[in-house]
């Protein structure tokens, strides 16, 4: 089960880190909508934070997916 949780979340946090890194570098926080329009006036770590956990969920959530569809029996007929 560990394996299977790492296989998982490993490769998706490696692409959490450059999609994050691209991501920040083109908008900076200040300019995003949970700075700009909330009154809760977030620091920029925590932008940072919110949107690296976001990605990792996503790509984990492909990840996840990715095992799965690799893992289902092809062999299945459809019914008629």
């Amino acid at each position: 089960m560990l394996r299977l949780v790492m296989m998982i979340l490993w490769p998706s946090f490696l692409v959490a880190i450059a999609a994050t890194g691209l991501f920040f570098s083109l908008f900076d926080p200040a300019e995003l909508w949970l700075r700009v329009s909330g009154e809760t006036g977030l620091p920029d770590i925590a932008c940072y934070t919110i949107g690296f956990l976001s990605s990792w969920l996503f790509c984990a959530l492909s990840s996840m997916l990715t095992y799965y569809l690799a893992k289902v029996p092809n062999d299945r007929t459809m019914p008629l």
